[in-house]
């Protein structure tokens, strides 16, 4: 045979062994061509593809698979930090019960509270000073409970880690709200007397007293006698004259550096209230609030509707800004497409939904300090009320007679038209695990938990026990200073 037939043979089988092995790693060329049947092997090269083009195809594959690889473990991170941002906001739809219903500083704090009950020492408790130091009454209205007993903590969490002077700054009384107060467990208590500066009980006559009975026979009757209960102790606070009262449910912790916090806040609201509302005074300072109807509100829809719409118009108005300015570069003509107006409005559509399902105390988050509270503020853990407000709440009790003690006072603050703070973060945490109200498990109960279980303040749990003792030596040592400067002035 004639060595140009020999060679065209030889060029023919590279070609098609190219060509079976292109397809067979799922590569087509388009441009592969058998001119080399037709021409001397010394003609154009460049005419078969040459082997080393086949070479590269492997690590094309491996580039993507990198590339999605990359893109699944950049999603992974970015869902696992949103979900974890947003473990412990209620108002979140990656909310983790487990996370942010865990105890982590009130156990600590309760730790705090029974060492300091249980060291108790008559010779070294500090009581009220004189009227004129006293700038708190302080009243706790306690119970029987039949699951726990919460008075020993509540009381040993507002007392531990106070000076010798703010403690004289404050009037203790503790409420035993049982017809025959023996029957409380703590009643009897050394510690109770000895660091309350009055335990209080039903002081009343034959009568009076049959109807304290009565309430308790019907079952406490919580809307009478929770609220009877409560104004007696409101009232019996505002006889000692101080310029505050702050009433705590028993079932409640307070945070180290309470008080200073609490005088803080109170001299803020006073600020906030004279000089933003042009008022003398206010109804009620929230030392306690649940985030979870802090969230978004349907009622408001029409807010949240507007500020999307702004967003939306942002990139709206920049794609017509360059189109305007430079109707014919290639930037300009590429925007005005129909897939990226999809993809500039999908991705947009997408971050808002995330920043909605993120939740608002995440995206939006109450700022440090005292602020308005009209609405969704829950419950009645913790209020501080001015005297003269004190002696009015009592009268409106009075005049109602049954209800709900919070409940009674919003209505109190609508009709009037009372202002109503809330300072953040709450400086007391509900340990409740069951209502008084006998509610536990109705409709409010989600998760596994009880109805008093979910009133719970989740930033409260975030605290730390040790900047918290810090920042009250921190305080302790400015207010002598203070003082100090005081003296020799």
């Amino acid at each position: 045979m004639a060595p140009d037939t020999l060679g065209r043979l030889s060029t023919c089988e590279d070609a098609l062994r190219i060509r079976v092995r292109a397809k067979f790693m799922g590569w087509q060329s388009h441009n592969l061509h058998f001119s080399a049947l037709n021409h001397s092997p010394l003609g154009d090269a460049k005419a078969i593809p040459h082997l080393s083009d086949h070479r590269r195809l492997p690590s094309m594959y491996f580039s993507t698979r990198l590339t999605t690889a990359i893109a699944a473990v950049v999603g992974i991170i970015f869902l696992y930090t949103i979900t974890s941002i947003s473990a412990r906001d209620p108002t979140s739809i990656f909310f983790n019960p487990s996370k942010g219903y865990a105890p982590r500083y009130s156990t600590v704090r309760r730790q705090q509270a029974e060492a300091f009950i249980t060291a108790f020492n008559p010779a070294s408790v500090v009581k009220a000073g004189d009227e004129k130091q006293r700038k708190l009454c302080v009243g706790i209205p306690s119970f029987k409970r039949e699951d726990a007993q919460y008075l020993p903590d509540a009381l040993g969490s507002l007392l531990e880690g106070l000076t010798p002077e703010e403690r004289q700054e404050i009037y203790l009384m503790v409420f035993i709200a049982h017809s025959k107060p023996a029957t409380h467990p703590s009643y009897n208590e050394e510690w109770l007397s000895g660091l309350a500066d009055k335990v209080l009980t039903y002081d009343f006559g034959a009568d009076r007293l049959q109807y304290i009975v009565d309430m308790e026979n019907k079952g406490g009757k919580f809307d009478e006698k929770g609220l009877f209960d409560y104004s007696l102790l409101l009232e019996k606070c505002t006889e000692q004259f101080t310029p505050y009262i702050a009433i705590f449910e028993d079932d409640t912790i307070a945070m180290d550096g309470w008080y200073h916090r609490t005088i803080a806040a109170i001299h803020e609201a006073e600020q906030q209230a004279a000089l933003r509302r042009a008022k003398p005074d206010f109804l009620y300072l929230r030392l306690f609030y649940t985030e979870e109807f802090l969230g978004w509100h349907a009622q408001y829809w029409y807010r949240y509707l507007f500020n999307c719409i702004g967003i939306a118009l942002i990139p709206t108005l920049a794609i017509f800004l360059v189109r305007y300015t430079q109707p014919t570069t290639k930037l300009s003509l590429r925007l005005m497409t129909r897939r990226t107006f999809v993809y500039i409005y999908g991705t947009l559509a997408v971050l808002i939904l995330i920043f909605f399902a993120l939740g608002r105390m995440t995206m939006r988050p109450l700022s440090n300090g005292v602020r308005e509270m009209p609405k969704f503020g829950c419950c009645s853990q913790a209020f501080v009320f001015p005297n003269t407000k004190a002696t009015e709440l009592v009268s409106y009790f009075k005049e109602r007679h049954v209800g709900y003690m919070d409940v009674l006072t919003e209505d109190f603050a609508n009709e009037r038209g009372e202002l109503r703070y809330a300072v953040t973060p709450s400086v007391v945490q509900h340990v409740g695990r069951k209502s008084s109200k006998g509610d536990d498990y109705g409709p409010m109960s989600k998760w596994g938990l009880s109805v008093a279980e979910k009133i719970w303040n989740f930033r409260f749990e975030k605290f730390d026990w040790e900047a918290l003792k810090k920042e009250h030596e921190e305080v302790t040592r400015l207010r002598k200073e203070g003082a100090n400067d005081a003296q020799t002035s």
